[in-house]
């Protein structure tokens, strides 16, 4: 087991941020955090590196209890990396940046270099490895921070929010590398993330947290949106300007929805055999997950749903394919 929580809370001033009972991750995966802003991911992520103590609890990492001294910490830290959302770089070449921990651990030269040259390799940045750091624009810059964590040869790379301020080409690059990092070197991957669509392409087992809790798959669609009344008094949930998902409910204006994923309903497009709100999107992606079947859909924003394996063996869905949505009003939840 790489990591075993129990009890653990962090607390600022009259503010309970975390609050994890139990959490168990293992070897060799790759974990997703999300989260709405404010629900403790970045916390949770610094408290894994070993940069932030919890306020209670106990934290077992790879068999050994966590005694969060320096003394204790400075080994750990070794194996156990983040990279953050804005890393900062030396006002160096890359070089010398990647080198940098490398130096501090008192490597032969000969043996810096060519770890410099693999890790810049791994993230295609090794063409810039003599360019200025700070001439490096947000993607590239995030990709040699990356490098960097790498050189150290960590068993376990933490990254909070690794593709939130790049361009689409860098967003891309920088998803290839975390598979790849975990493919071919072994190492545990835990990134935070807003993006459910690359939180389920990348994660093993994805996690959600709300209100600093691991969450039910109940919080797994949670949305931001307004409230309005359409012509016939009937009350919908308007998200991103997108999306109107009918709802009941006092409340006016701004609000925060859950959208359970098992109790949506998914058919073939233009299938009416089933009743309440119905949405037509596409199925982006299917996972198999034992006794269910996870289907990402784009219905104008990605929203999760769980099919049981036998209905979905009644009437399976293909990727890409058309289909119809049916929310009761019962999925839709207001926060």
């Amino acid at each position: 087991m790489l990591f075993e929580i129990k009890n653990l809370t962090k607390v600022y001033g009259n503010r309970k941020v975390l609050d994890i009972p139990e959490l168990r991750l293992e070897k060799g995966k790759v974990y997703g955090l999300l989260g709405p802003n404010g629900s403790g991911k970045t916390t949770l992520l610094e408290i894994l590196s070993f940069l932030l103590p919890p306020t209670t609890g106990e934290i077992v990492y790879d068999a050994r209890t966590v005694d969060f001294s320096e003394a204790f910490l400075q080994g750990l830290r070794r194996e156990v990396v983040m990279v953050e959302q804005h890393p900062i770089l030396f006002t160096t070449s890359v070089y010398k940046n990647v080198e940098f921990g490398l130096k501090v651990r008192k490597e032969p030269k000969a043996r810096r270099k060519r770890m410099i040259h693999e890790v810049l390799d791994l993230v295609g940045m090794r063409e810039f490895a003599e360019a200025s750091a700070h001439k490096l624009s947000g993607g590239e810059t995030q990709r040699v921070a990356i490098a960097r964590a790498l050189a150290c040869s960590p068993k376990v790379i933490l990254f909070d929010e690794p593709t939130s301020n790049v361009d689409i080409e860098n967003q891309i690059a920088i998803e290839g590398i975390l598979r790849d990092i975990n493919i071919q070197k072994g190492i545990s991957v835990i990134f935070t993330t807003h993006n459910r669509i690359q939180a389920t392409k990348l994660s093993d087992r994805i996690i959600f947290l709300f209100n600093g809790k691991p969450a039910s798959s109940i919080y797994e669609n949670i949305f931001s949106g307004s409230i309005s009344t359409d012509g016939n008094g009937n009350k919908y949930c308007l998200i991103h300007n997108k999306v109107r998902l009918a709802v009941r409910t006092d409340k006016t204006g701004y609000v925060k929805i859950s959208v359970d994923p098992k109790m949506i309903k998914v058919f073939p497009a233009q299938d009416s055999s089933a009743g309440g709100h119905k949405l037509v999107g596409r199925v982006m992606q299917l996972t198999d997950e034992g006794d269910h079947v996870r289907a990402l859909i784009d219905i104008g924003i990605p929203i999760s749903v769980l099919l049981g394996r036998e209905k979905y063996k009644q009437a399976p869905i293909l990727t890409g394919e058309r289909v119809e949505l049916f929310f009761p009003l019962e999925s839709v939840e207001i926060m």
